[in-house]
Parts: structure tokens; sequence; C-alpha cells
């Protein structure tokens, strides 16, 4: 099934001036990946709108102050340490994602080169490298590739095959594919009213 630039607009409005971008490889791979009825899609489509930011960012932003430090990564920092790292996006990503799933230390600055990218955010040098074996384009080496159009749809919707997303969207399960996407629930209610939306565009 075709998904319409009118079914994403009324799912992710804010989309209106990237949608066309994307359009062509969300189709594209949606068949491949086999995101191919209306709950799949919609479920797909509400994680994306959470992570991009509607279509919107496909960059982490990790321009964090030091109270948001302190709220986001209470793991990582104190009161001190917060303000030295504050508005500091590079040292900032180099800290919290150091020694993480296949990153080096805080100096390799792997952090940084392996943020989140691509509608669904990708991060960690081990995902990065099991993308690069899967579509073979060196994303290792250039890791911007998955800030583009293309990268972006097709690093999203093998994330979603990888992690088995289509039996957690038949189950109309959110809370489950959440956990999956984001490694908690943070953003559980944004996710729910794009679901919501969409299942009443699609009909559901």
């Amino acid at each position: 099934m075709q998904i319409t630039r009118e079914q994403i607009i009324a799912i992710m409005p804010c989309a209106n001036n990237s949608v066309d971008k994307y359009l062509p490889y969300i189709n594209k791979y949606a068949e491949e990946f086999q995101v191919n009825t209306s709950l799949r899609i919609v479920h797909f489509l509400a994680q994306v709108a959470v992570e991009s930011n509607e279509l919107r960012c496909v960059e982490e932003n990790l321009n964090y102050s030091s109270k948001g430090l302190l709220t986001t990564f209470p793991k990582y920092f104190s009161r001190n340490t917060a303000a030295l790292y504050a508005r500091k996006p590079e040292k900032i990503a180099n800290k919290v994602y150091a020694n993480r799933c296949g990153n080096g230390n805080e100096a390799s600055g792997d952090g940084w080169r392996y943020r989140g990218r691509g509608l669904f955010q990708l991060t960690f040098r081990a995902n990065y490298s099991a993308y690069k074996t899967y579509c073979g384009f060196d994303v290792v080496n250039k890791p911007d590739l998955i800030a583009q159009p293309l990268g972006a749809t097709r690093s999203a919707f093998w994330y979603w095959w990888k992690h088995g997303l289509n039996l957690l969207a038949d189950a109309d399960n959110t809370i489950a594919i959440r956990k999956k996407i984001n490694g908690g629930t943070n953003g559980l209610p944004d996710v729910q009213k794009y679901v919501e939306r969409g299942k009443k565009v699609f009909n559901i």
C-alpha cells in the first residue's frame, strides 16, 4: 500500500515542508521491510514523528543547559560538572555516550561521531556498524550519510525490522515499541497522540 503526502501531514502537520524529501523512501522501504498494513504504518510513523520532530530533525540536539543536563542525564552530571559541559553539544555527547555499545572513551570522540541520526536517531558505533553490514555503505567512516534522506529513512526501517517491531505493531503495543526505540518510555504520551491521529487517518 502507498502512503500519501496527505496522510503523513494529517498525522504530523509540521512536516509540510520536509515530507517530500522522505516520502519516496518511506514508500519504498515500507514495502521492503513489510511495514505494509495500516496498523504497522501508523505505529512506524508515530515513532518517526517523535524521534524526528515531525520529519524536521535528523540529528540529535545535544545543546543542553546545566539544568537540562541534570534532568536528562542525572547519572552523568553533578551540579559542578554540568556547568562545565552546558551548551557544548560535542563534549556532552562524548561524555554521555562514552564506553557504551562499541563506543570508545570520552577522549575518542565516538560519542559525538555516533550521536543520534536519522528518523529514529540511530546512536552508537555498534549500531552504525551493524547498519553498515546491512546496507553496504560505510556509515562508520561517513556517519553523516545517516542524516541524508535515504540513510535517515532506510536506517529507521532497518532498525524497526531488526527489533521485530512489526509483530509489536500487529499487537498494537505502543509501550513495547517505545521501549525498543527509546530504551525507555520517554516521549510515550506524544507517541500515543500520533498513534491516535494515525488510526483516524487510516480508519482503524
